[in-house]
């Protein structure tokens, strides 16, 4: 396990064959670009990375309810023009679809005041219409000799109203005027139509072209391409005729760009990182652990200047995962769903790494659920061989608590040792780390002594001992301050300060209880429902089914709560707590400017 060595390169080449180069650079796929330019001051206008339009279109063709037959060579297809007019479509059956609604209830909130066209001036000797919507029970206080007015439609809730001759002043009317609008009922309901009409036309243009699905996604690669150049070429920097480009590159693979400079006249120049920059992080590790970069990559990147935790976070998660499951049986359900998707999850290696993964996670639960000795919760007969096999009980709660705690003091540790590795260039702050392991070995140790029940005499005075000492180092190596009178009170300070982590110390250890609790109520559950199971069994008549459907739900939604427990609470002790102890700074992954692979 390691981070990549990088090394900072710098191209620079005529600018007249920026273009071509940067093609050739995507090719070699071996660089993470650097920007040498300055920010835009308005970055929505920069190229996109991706190409988001493409994917966007691709994945509303795919919505499609109906699709048609797909269409696998086309000579002249336009990836380009297609997703521009995709997105056209797109727009259009959306902006027609409000059109739609809006009529609908324009349409429904003049049907009431019936067909009619508003008079135009003049046409009725002068006299004008106002409509009001009134209320039943204000309707006998509308006055009757100063204003002319008419009840055109009424319901159980409501009367409309329309007044002629003159507008009624503001308090004359009970409530406030409304607006229907010049457009009539009969070119309302017209326009209605005609919006329908063009609806279903856009749709089925877009059904049309869901027969191009097939094509867009093979040609999701070039579009990749294209987009990732255009966002490369906007981070070059140009200087009349030249262009220079600049990335991060791991340092096995220097020769190959220093060769192809090269062989290009042109100019490169290669530079360790200094201190004070922060290049990306590049994760190698064994093929077949490759799925603990993934793991770690969940929750963040470590830092280039850090150390990589990615195995020892795949084996960790698969001991966490087997002792929240704590069961054989259901590690058993677990490998034959692998083994029906082995291939399937082998044609990606995405895929490959989650199956090795999962084969990790399978086989470590079998043996630990035979170490417990539960099989869907039922415990074998002391004279079979899986009892023989059977060395721990999930019951013991003394023994489970040690072991889980025990678990905790050993991977905080090892996060303590790595980091103190990371710190052997700081000095004597390299000891704070190895403080804090001596102090977890030391309580551990001092607890051992108060709970076994025959306590070996020397646990209690080199628990004492590993307490005193990684107390002390903490103390007096957790300031950096030497130099100056009144530094002597900052390391005072600063050694209070690193003392005070005592409580999160112990809490972060406590957290791998986790562990011994949800284990057991995995096992606690499927015990409870294999018992009532039992009882229903000895029900006259359909005893037999109500027994078998309590097996079957019941061990199902705990396999359901086992699954969620173990990822869940498995990540959080590694992305939590053992994080907080072993990495002290967060860097951003490395992202190669390469080409996509085109499927054919």
């Amino acid at each position: 396990m390691s981070i990549a060595t990088l090394k900072k390169v710098s191209i620079c080449g005529l600018i007249k064959e920026k273009e071509k180069v940067l093609d050739e650079l995507q090719e070699l796929g071996c660089l993470h670009l650097v920007s040498l330019r300055e920010p835009l001051a308005e970055p929505e206008k920069a190229a996109p990375e991706h190409p988001e339009d493409a994917y966007k279109a691709l994945k509303y063709l795919s919505s499609c309810p109906v699709k048609r037959h797909q269409i696998r060579e086309a000579k002249d297809f336009d990836m380009t023009a297609l997703v521009e007019k995709i997105l056209r479509i797109q727009q259009s059956i959306r902006d027609t679809s409000d059109r739609c609604d809006f009529l609908a209830a324009r349409i429904q909130a003049v049907e009431p005041w019936g067909d009619f066209q508003l008079p135009r001036k003049g046409e009725l000797a002068g006299y004008k219409l106002w409509f009001y919507i009134v209320p039943l029970g204000k309707l006998p206080s509308l006055p009757r000799n100063d204003l002319v007015w008419q009840v055109v439609h009424r319901n159980h809730r409501v009367a409309h109203v329309v007044v002629a001759k003159q507008e009624p002043a503001p308090d004359a009317m009970p409530v406030a005027r409304t607006h229907t609008g010049s457009t009539s009922l009969s070119e309302l309901r017209q326009m209605f139509n005609e919006s329908q009409l063009q609806l279903e036309d856009l749709r089925a243009e877009r059904e049309s072209l869901t027969r191009w699905i097939f094509l867009m996604t093979r040609n999701l690669a070039n579009a990749e391409n294209k987009a990732g150049l255009l966002h490369a070429a906007e981070k070059t920097l140009d200087t009349g005729e030249v262009f220079t480009v600049q990335g991060w590159l791991p340092v096995q693979r220097l020769q190959q760009v220093v060769d192809y400079a090269d062989a290009q006249d042109m100019a490169v120049l290669a530079e360790d990182p200094l201190p004070t920059e922060t290049p990306p992080t590049l994760l190698e590790n064994p093929e077949p652990l490759a799925a603990g970069e993934d793991l770690v990559s969940f929750y963040q990147t470590p830092s280039y200047w850090e150390w990589d935790p990615a195995i020892p976070v795949f084996f960790s998660f698969a001991l966490f995962f087997a002792m929240i499951i704590s069961d054989a049986g259901y590690a058993g359900l677990f490998g034959i769903l692998l083994l029906a998707y082995w291939h399937r999850l082998g044609k990606s290696p995405t895929g490959l790494r989650m199956r090795l993964l999962a084969a990790a996670l399978v086989s470590s639960s079998v043996v630990w659920g035979v170490m417990v000795g539960s099989y869907f919760g039922a415990s074998p007969s002391v004279s079979s061989l899986p009892g023989h096999l059977k060395i721990l009980d999930v019951n013991d709660f003394d023994t489970m608590m040690r072991l889980s705690v025990c678990v905790g003091v050993l991977h905080l540790s090892f996060a303590n040792v790595q980091q103190a590795m990371n710190l052997r260039s700081k000095g004597l702050a390299s000891l704070v780390p190895v403080g804090w392991i001596m102090i977890m070995f030391g309580a551990l140790l001092v607890w051992f002594d108060q709970s076994l029940q025959q306590p070996q005499q020397w646990l209690l005075p080199a628990g004492k001992a590993n307490l005193a000492l990684g107390l002390a180092a903490v103390f007096l190596f957790s300031s950096r301050a030497v130099k100056k009178p009144v530094d002597f009170i900052l390391r005072i300070l600063d050694g209070l300060k690193g003392l005070s982590n005592i409580t999160k110390i112990f809490g972060d250890v406590l957290s791998y209880l986790r562990l011994f609790a949800l284990g057991l109520a995995s096992a606690s559950l499927a015990i409870t429902f294999n018992n009532l199971a039992m009882q229903a069994k000895a029900i006259e008549g359909p005893g037999l089914l109500y027994s078998l459907l309590i097996l079957i739900i019941g061990h199902c939604l705990n396999i359901l709560l086992s699954l969620m427990s173990a990822v869940v609470h498995g990540m959080r002790l590694n992305c939590i707590e053992f994080f907080n102890w072993g990495l002290s700074e967060e860097g951003y992954p490395f992202k190669s400017f390469s080409k996509k692979e085109i499927r054919e």
